[in-house]
């Protein structure tokens, strides 16, 4: 009938109104069933392959290893997992934004292994005291150009803890100065053969940086006892910065700890372990407390930095 016509178009085209509608609504139930790297998990491997733990050194974040969650899957404080790390591998493992490994193994990148640089966001060398094969340098330098994230502890010279003839200056120099990949100062940084005996370092004025005032806290000073420094090069490469520096020193000498890029990828350097040990550990070591140290902030340095490399900052 002729008076029905205008109905049924309405009709027709409420349906398919209501058609998009509900194809929206799926489509959005849908984007938002897929999480976003942002609001996932970053995963963090600590290096235990390169005499990490010789002599007095405990630079572990657990003893159980390559999963720390194995030792105590909840922790809560840093006596649930053994290491002078714990506090800082817990730190991040509370915020449920972090899976943690450990390394004990050489490292590769582009392999299957549980520990291979590929599945990682970020690479943590607390102190190495052996030196890096060709292949390991190969390996990871290839994982920060590709846009992993590096974070290099040094410490003092001469603090050979295995007795091999190498100390983590010369190692880590080595690893910026004789690798297949560019060893032209790719990170425009070389680290001092100095021992400074004791301070605390100031961090600069920077509002705007993400590792000096970050997610942890914001950074005013670090601790430096037998440690070493940095001298920066931005001729080589523009993008690094000094973020603290010994007192009576700034601009390219005297870096505490600094930040730089390799390709894709992003660096840190830090010229001491003492700041990121807690005092805890295993049976026998003797250990110090700076990770709490209350002249510093050295947890916030640490937590910040680990966030920026891995790009959840």
């Amino acid at each position: 009938m002729p008076g029905f016509a205008t109905p049924r178009r309405e009709l027709t085209t409420a349906l398919a109104v209501l058609g998009l509608i509900a194809a929206g609504a799926a489509v959005q139930a849908t984007s938002a069933a897929t999480p976003a790297h942002a609001a996932g998990t970053y995963n963090i491997l600590f290096d235990d392959g390169h005499a990490e733990e010789a002599g007095n050194a405990d630079w572990i974040i657990s003893t159980s290893k390559p999963d720390p969650l194995a030792q105590d899957s909840s922790p809560s404080s840093d006596k649930d997992w053994t290491g002078a790390l714990s506090s800082w591998g817990i730190a991040l493992q509370k915020t449920g934004d972090y899976s943690l490994k450990t390394a004990t193994s050489a490292l590769a990148y582009g392999g299957s292994s549980t520990t291979d640089l590929s599945k990682f966001d970020a690479l943590v060398l607390p102190e190495p005291n052996t030196k890096f094969t060709t292949a390991e340098k190969t390996a990871i330098m290839n994982f920060v150009k590709a846009g992993g994230g590096l974070f290099m502890i040094s410490d003092h010279t001469g603090a050979d803890r295995n007795n091999d003839g190498y100390d983590a200056v010369e190692i880590l120099n080595d690893l910026m100065t004789n690798n297949s990949v560019d060893s032209t100062d790719p990170f425009g940084l070389s680290i001092d053969s100095l021992d400074i005996g004791s301070g605390y370092p100031k961090a600069i004025t920077d509002s705007g940086n993400a590792v000096l005032h970050g997610g942890f806290g914001t950074v005013t000073k670090s601790l430096i006892a037998d440690g070493t420094t940095a001298t920066l090069k931005p001729s080589d490469n523009s993008a690094v910065k000094g973020l603290v520096y010994r007192s009576g020193y700034s601009g390219n000498t005297g870096a505490f700890f600094a930040t730089s890029t390799f390709g894709s990828g992003r660096v840190a350097f830090w010229g001491d372990s003492s700041p990121i040990d807690d005092g805890t550990g295993q049976s026998g070591n003797t250990l110090y407390d700076g990770w709490n140290d209350t002249g510093a902030t050295n947890a916030a340095l640490a937590l910040n930095a680990t966030a920026w490399l891995a790009g959840a900052s």
